[in-house]
């Protein structure tokens, strides 16, 4: 039986939630793309890195800095475009718990991002940070320790006071990896009023519901989904219906499928999937990215050294399609376009970011030969560049 207090909280959030439609304007000729990093050491990056790409040519200018931080890990866009949120992955700021969270305002003519203000996750190790679709609040998984942390913003943009944190609890099978949680991504529904966090730790996806009375998100146990035990699920990616989701098993390599049902909590996987060809020792998966056009589904491989490419079926289930390979080393993260068009992979051992051009038809990608020296990549943000 379904928790009350879960369908009582759904229904309150979905009355007050408010969903707005765009129209529809000419695609963009350019974007700025930023980089999230690791700092230090030879590679030499000293935070989060900008370039242009060109979207008639797939051509990216040489990158520069664009703001100075600590292991600004991973990177997160307003949806109006008009602000960005990172994270810096470290145990502590100064002598406050946690890594830092830091707001910036984007110039769209000029790249250029301005420093607002910024906040502590309250966990150790804070590794990804997403926005709500409304705007109005940022998560925050925090991997070392084992939490989820969500912020209000302000209208400014502004990060404003931390509206709920939950400490995770569990255990996995994997004892290396498994000892205890560990939360490694956040992501809302597209009606913002429900979020889930990937715990590697626990085999499990935590769902979170906005409280449309208190404000911020709260813990919502009937909605977890379960994840195959010893699959330590790392990223989570949601279709624009919220009727799916995909997650990529880091552990043993995998990709899998998640029906969502919102309104009920009832969220179970219908389908897994390895992302390798054949069995490689050592490999772990680190990204999951739905193209824009909902037609494909991709996965990164660390040790493979590729993107899984799979087809989405009108059950929403995947076929294998392929893997994009080439000049790639440790896939961290990578994202397409909002075109569709182009496929940027971050190589974080590689020390630079290459394009792919994808065909639409297949979701295969062709290596164009442009690439970017980055010190240490690990995610890759798009931001319309205004003329």
């Amino acid at each position: 039986m379904r928790s009350v207090q879960f369908l009582l909280s759904v229904a309150v959030v979905m009355t007050v939630a408010v969903i707005s439609s765009a129209a529809d304007d000419p695609a963009p000729d350019s974007y700025w793309v930023y980089f999230g990093t690791y700092t230090g050491g030879k590679a030499g990056s000293k935070g989060i890195h900008r370039s242009k790409l060109d979207a008639r040519t797939g051509k990216l200018t040489a990158p520069e800095l664009a703001a100075e931080l600590v292991s600004p890990s991973f990177l997160a866009v307003h949806p109006k475009n008009s602000h960005l949120y990172a994270v810096a992955e470290v145990t502590s700021t100064g002598k406050k718990k946690g890594g830092g969270v830091y707001a910036f305002a984007i110039d769209s003519k000029s790249g250029t991002l301005t420093r607002l203000n910024d906040d502590v996750s309250g966990g150790a190790g804070p590794c990804h940070i997403a926005v709500n679709p409304q705007g109005t609040y940022i998560g925050v998984a925090n991997y070392g320790g084992g939490s989820t942390a969500f912020f209000a913003l302000g209208r400014d943009g502004k990060i404003e006071k931390r509206a709920s944190f939950i400490q995770h609890k569990g255990s996995g099978p994997n004892k290396g990896r498994q000892e205890g949680p560990h939360a490694h991504c956040v992501q809302f529904i597209p009606d913002g009023t429900t979020a889930f966090t990937c715990d590697l730790g626990i085999d499990k996806a935590k769902c979170f519901v906005m409280d449309g009375i208190k404000g911020g998100y709260q813990e919502t146990p009937a909605g977890d989904i379960t994840l195959p035990p010893g699959s330590g699920p790392r990223h989570i990616a949601i279709d624009k219906t919220a009727g799916h989701a995909y997650i990529c098993g880091e552990l043993d390599s995998t990709v899998n499928v998640v029906k969502l049902d919102i309104v009920t909590g009832k969220n179970e996987v219908i389908q897994t999937l390895s992302t390798l060809p054949k069995p490689v020792k050592g490999n772990s998966t680190a990204e999951v990215v739905i193209h824009p056009s909902g037609k494909f589904v991709y996965v990164s491989n660390r040790g493979h050294n590729s993107i899984a490419v799979f087809r989405v079926g009108t059950d929403r289930k995947l076929t294998a399609a392929g893997h994009i390979t080439g000049d790639i080393r440790i896939p961290r993260n990578f994202n397409v376009d909002p075109t569709g068009k182009w496929m940027l992979i971050a190589s974080q051992n590689g020390n630079k970011v290459g394009v792919w051009e994808i065909d639409t038809a297949t979701g295969m990608g062709k290596e164009t030969g442009n690439t970017v020296s980055v010190g240490m990549p690990v995610c890759v943000k798009f931001v319309p560049a205004a003329k």
